[in-house]
């Protein structure tokens, strides 16, 4: 066995050495790009397709062509003895069939959680009876009254004392702004208020930088490297402790320090108070995620221990990656593509003026009526979903089977193989979206009475689909909806001049430079 694993590593090694020379040897690697750009994934001898996918990585548009030419499935093949080869798919009927008719079959697998590892059992790294456990643990604190209540309040006072404060700073100063970092350290300060009680203050005119948002920047840099260069490199780079495995362990230290110091003060605090585990908080009293899960009733979940800071902080994270990274995103692309489409910016203003008349700054949003409120706001629900459509904030989906299986395109798949599923091309599809399929149009999820229209999920994956579906998918849609009308009806945001929009490789998608804007107040807010 020995004999048989110096021989992969040496294979892997002379691969990457061969493709590395490409890369530095400006000459060769333009006329191989170039020649690729023109022509389909070719499988290299040793190599297979590696070479496409890393002379396309900050072109992702390009390799949609390969996707719709291929009808919608095709079977990408690694460096020989890598285990890089998948099955690439996004035909509504596959993703139909792997998310929900035939979910229990289709697993993260043990490496998918390999390669996410710094997030130990996370909820979007486990399977089986711990996932479910975590699954219906997450549904019930999101849809508690009471953390519903928490939300929305720490929502719009970082709205109100900090988001439009800075905005007018930056509108009376003239100065341009990176909305995507704007916006990343919003919702990283309203998500660590609302899961751990305690405010990073990562959002000020001095943008600070902190240490544990960076550290999640840095985990997901880190493991999206993973994902597209063969396991061996990656496994030396760990045992030697460089690059972006050196950045990874620094990354999880940096998570279990943080999440140590957040539970010891929750505990102490949950002491000092002498609050009762099994308080009922379904009265809509607020309490914040990380409270919530200390007391957490261990009757109705046999596999999910309180007492576990492990447990608890990766739990802890699986709600900050969610809270921030998501959301960030389509908030970020949601007014990129509003700066280029004027047309629709003035439709969801009107729509606010129509059915909103006495939402102003200086009127507190209602609890109560809040959510009735938003709901009126159907073109602007429709727009946010049109730009998640484009821009999902979780480009892809991977999945592995447990048994081998036929897809309902006729594709034969290997038990234990890969399977991903591109979301980003999803929303690209002609043959899925129509030949507009690369045109921002919200008028695509009107009906013909006004009101939303559904699309299935297996077309629509930006909140995932089948029994993984986002358990916080309403609460998004509030805390976008509440973030754009309050910014919209101060603010004009125009695109610095000349500035390109383009997607980064990431796991969440973020704008490759960020959103680089101007701002003025409106003189009728």
């Amino acid at each position: 066995m020995a004999s048989i694993g110096l021989f992969e590593a040496s294979i892997s090694l002379f691969c990457f050495l061969i493709f590395y020379y490409f890369l530095i040897n400006k000459h060769y690697g333009n006329l191989l790009i170039k020649k690729y750009l023109q022509s389909c994934p070719w499988n290299w001898p040793v190599l297979g397709m590696l070479p496409a996918v890393l002379m396309r990585f900050n072109r992702i548009d390009d390799a949609i062509y390969i996707i719709e030419k291929t009808n919608l499935t095709f079977l990408f093949k690694g460096p020989w003895f890598s285990r890089m080869d998948a099955l690439i798919t996004v035909d509504p009927a596959n993703i139909h069939h792997i998310l929900t008719s035939n979910f229990s079959n289709y697993v993260k697998g043990p490496e998918f959680k390999e390669i996410f590892d710094v997030y130990g059992d996370a909820i979007f790294n486990t399977d089986g009876e711990l996932w479910k456990n975590l699954r219906m643990s997450f549904q019930v604190i999101l849809h508690q009254q009471g953390f519903q209540n928490l939300s929305l309040s720490v929502t719009t006072s970082k709205l109100k004392d900090v988001l439009l404060p800075l905005f007018s700073h930056y509108s009376e100063e003239g100065t341009v702004v990176d909305l995507q970092d704007v916006f990343r350290r919003f919702m990283f300060d309203i998500s660590l208020i609302s899961i751990t009680g305690s405010d990073p203050q990562s959002l000020s005119i001095e943008m600070p930088e902190v240490e544990f948002a960076k550290a999640f920047d840095n985990a997901g840099e880190a493991i999206l490297f993973r994902h597209v260069i063969p396991k061996f490199l990656w496994k030396f780079q760990r045992w030697m402790g460089l690059g972006q495995e050196k950045m990874l362990l620094e990354a999880g230290a940096t998570f279990d320090r943080i999440c140590a110091k957040y539970i010891d003060a929750k505990r102490e605090e949950i002491r000092s108070q002498g609050i009762d585990h099994d308080h009922d908080h379904s009265n809509g009293e607020s309490e914040d995620v990380l409270t919530s899960y200390i007391k957490l009733d261990t009757s109705k979940y046999e596999l999910l221990d309180p007492s576990n800071d492990k447990f608890i902080g990766e739990t802890l994270l699986s709600f900050i990656f969610a809270g921030r990274d998501t959301t960030a995103t389509a908030i970020t692309w949601f007014f990129g593509l509003l700066t280029k489409n004027p047309n629709v910016e003035a439709k969801i203003r009107q729509e606010i003026i129509t059915n909103l008349p006495e939402a102003s700054q200086e009127r507190s949003w209602s609890a109560s009526d809040h959510k009735e409120y938003l709901n009126k706001l159907v073109y602007l629900h429709a727009s946010l979903y049109e730009a998640m459509r484009l821009y999902p904030p979780i480009p892809f989906e991977r999945k592995s089977p447990i048994k081998s299986d036929v897809l309902p395109s006729g594709h034969k798949i290997d038990a234990n193989s890969n399977i991903i599923i591109p979301i980003y091309a999803l929303g690209r599809m002609r043959s899925v979206w129509g030949e507009d399929a690369w045109e921002f149009k919200p008028e695509r999820w009107i009906s013909e009475t006004g009101g939303l229209r559904h699309e299935p999920s297996s077309k629509f994956l930006a909140f995932n689909s089948g029994p993984r579906t986002c358990p916080g998918k309403h609460l998004a849609m509030v805390t976008m909806k509440t973030v754009v009308v309050e910014i919209l009806q101060n603010y004009d945001i125009n695109l610095v001049k000349g500035y390109k929009i383009e997607p980064k490789p990431r796991l969440a998608l973020q704008m490759n430079h960020g959103l680089r804007v101007t701002l003025s107040k409106r003189s009728s807010a």
